[in-house]
């Protein structure tokens, strides 16, 4: 081997002890940074959005008294449509409604819709878009029936009036 000397290993001892503490300040140091960064972008966020609000009018006369006239179509649970009294297929739908649209002057073709609460939602957007090219020029939504209207044979009557009979043939 070598000439009488033997390799030992040295061991380096560190000056301290081992410190098992989290060193916490460059964490307070990126808190501060983000807290600087969040004070100066929050006053941008804060602007205006504008926002065109329509005028509300007040009319002093009351609404005009429902007309039997009225086309209203509804919207069952299960999908089929109804103008009026009269059950109608899907496929007749629009050409039933435009030859009833087609008889009323131009600033009298109102639709009303009613759909049940049941009534899936894609169908309600199918016949607002039929009575749309059916040549309608207004939509309108009903909640309520109006109290002389004849829907699925039975005449709607106001809340608390006893019911009519049905109609007959």
């Amino acid at each position: 081997m070598s000439q009488g000397r033997t390799k030992q290993r040295q061991w380096v001892k560190p000056a301290s002890a081992p410190n098992s503490e989290i060193n916490v300040t460059p964490l307070v140091d990126v808190v501060l940074v983000l807290l600087i960064i969040f004070m100066v972008v929050t006053p941008l966020l804060e602007k205006d959005i504008l926002v065109r609000v329509p005028e509300t009018e007040v009319e002093n006369e009351p609404p005009p008294e429902p007309d039997a006239q009225q086309i209203i179509v509804q919207v069952d649970k299960d999908g089929t449509y109804s103008i009026n009294t009269e059950q109608i297929a899907a496929s007749d739908y629009v050409t039933r409604l435009k030859r009833m649209l087609n008889a009323k002057k131009a600033d009298e073709k109102v639709v009303f819709f009613m759909a049940d609460d049941a009534a899936n939602y894609g169908k309600l957007v199918v016949a607002l878009d039929g009575a749309r090219a059916a040549g309608a020029k207004i939509l309108g939504m009903a909640t309520e029936l109006p109290p002389n209207a004849v829907i699925q044979g039975t005449q709607a009557t106001p809340e608390g009036a006893p019911p009519a009979p049905p109609p007959t043939p």
